[in-house]
């Protein structure tokens, strides 16, 4: 069986769970025998050690070309020599770097272009990208990376007549800015656009139910399939000779509450007087949190706590599992509601308990884990509360921080996922 992934990029720049989450999926269904696998990028290119993962260096519909034709109207039929020249690397590098900079404001209509397909994917492209895709015999599977870019199912299903899979997590955290009446236009075309695609995979039966509401559609052919994880290789040793830390481990961002962390991490070093307690924060950023991530900064230092947080400023390999050995919770407190959470299975594959508002998708995922604890109602008293639960009852945090790893390999392995996938895809 051949199948075809087509993910968007984030430009690498923050911790993406939806982009580790098509890894995921990705990595997982290579594992199968007889089927192959390759992933081809759309918009930006890949991350730069992402060749081993079996990604395609070659972009399609470059974000520099696809921005400049929404945008300048004298542009909106550039020549293909034109937009060859705004796609090349040097020049899509350049845009990773900016990339989840912006706000909806201004790009209703480009992502309405993009679910509907007819004036964001131009004939030219769409063809050059199917001409790409048929090189070596026609996939059997296309798999979408989210129902932002429902318009490519239409178009492929029409000139290929090919199986396509979507995958769908989190396309309300975009859709949900917008105003009216793009948000609701945007909603009604998805499920307009749907029945182009033969088979949905969302992690969650929280988001199973959310897309279902917003679009209309029936849901009979949307699959739960948790995600499954593949812990790193430890690095290290676990530091447990040193004062109780706190950790935030996303994009550092206000959309994921990081000040809402903030906030509780100063009322349990005064209100409950953990006067050494430490806070390690990893995850990235964009250019658009720096001036958020300073306001959180400046509380922290005019509390005097200015020594204790520690900011980690790489998210991957070895330094992501250094920060794992250094921290004892870890607490991502969103403030919409979350598809999943996939930070919460990367605390649990170390043994770290987590503390999560109990909205969204979270008493699924936790009681799932059994590595954490839920609290409501969703304010920074109750958050602080529970955090002080578990940084002092070490025996507590033990066990939960136990019962997740335990869990995550056997209940949230990639062989089960991969297995759920091959299923689907057959």
């Amino acid at each position: 069986m051949k199948v075809i992934y087509l993910i968007t990029g984030s430009g690498g720049s923050f911790y993406c769970a939806n982009c580790y989450r098509d890894m995921l999926y990705f990595r997982a269904i290579r594992q199968v025998p007889g089927i192959t696998a390759n992933a081809i990028p759309l918009y930006l290119p890949p991350e730069d050690d992402s060749s081993v993962t079996g990604f395609d260096r070659h972009v399609f519909f470059g974000a520099i070309s696809m921005f400049l034709r929404e945008k300048a109207g004298f542009l909106k039929n550039m020549p293909a020599f034109l937009e060859r020249f705004f796609d090349m690397t040097p020049f899509l590098k350049l845009a990773s770097r900016q990339a989840g900079t912006t706000s909806v404001e201004g790009y209703e209509e480009l992502t309405i272009n993009m679910i509907e397909g007819d004036n964001a994917f131009r004939k030219n492209e769409v063809d050059r990208l199917v001409k790409y895709l048929m090189k070596g015999g026609k996939p059997d599977v296309i798999h979408l990376s989210n129902a932002l870019i429902l318009g490519l199912a239409r178009q492929l299903k029409n000139r290929m007549k090919v199986k396509v899979v979507c995958s769908l997590l989190n396309e309300d955290d975009w859709i949900d800015d917008m105003a009216e009446p793009w948000q609701s236009r945007a909603w009604e075309m998805i499920g307009r656009e749907s029945v182009y695609v033969d088979h949905f995979i969302t992690p969650s039966n929280y988001y199973r139910q959310l897309f279902i509401s917003k679009t209309g559609v029936k849901g009979d052919n949307i699959h739960v399939i948790p995600l499954g994880f593949d812990p790193e290789p430890p690095y290290g040793e676990r530091n447990t000779n040193r004062p109780p830390a706190l950790g935030y481990f996303s994009r550092i961002s206000q959309h994921n509450g990081f000040d809402k962390l903030t906030d509780a991490f100063i009322e349990l070093k005064t209100k409950y007087s953990m006067h050494d307690l430490g806070f390690h924060v990893c995850g990235g950023y964009t250019g658009i949190d720096k001036a958020f991530i300073s306001d959180q900064i400046r509380k922290i230092r005019d509390h005097g706590f200015q020594k204790s947080i520690r900011i980690y400023p790489e998210f991957q390999g070895n330094k992501k599992m250094e920060f794992f050995n250094n921290v004892d919770v870890i607490s991502v407190p969103v403030r919409k509601y979350d598809g999943y959470g996939l930070y919460i299975l990367e605390a649990n594959s170390s043994g770290i308990p987590v503390v999560q508002p109990a909205t969204g998708a979270f008493p699924e995922i936790i009681a799932t884990t059994g590595g954490g604890i839920t609290y409501q109602p969703d304010t920074v008293e109750e958050l602080s509360s529970s955090l002080h639960r578990l940084l002092t009852d070490r025996e507590l945090a033990a066990k939960l921080g136990q019962t997740g790893k335990e869990r995550v390999l056997t209940k949230l392995s990639i062989e089960k996922m991969s297995a759920g996938m091959y299923e689907v895809y057959k």
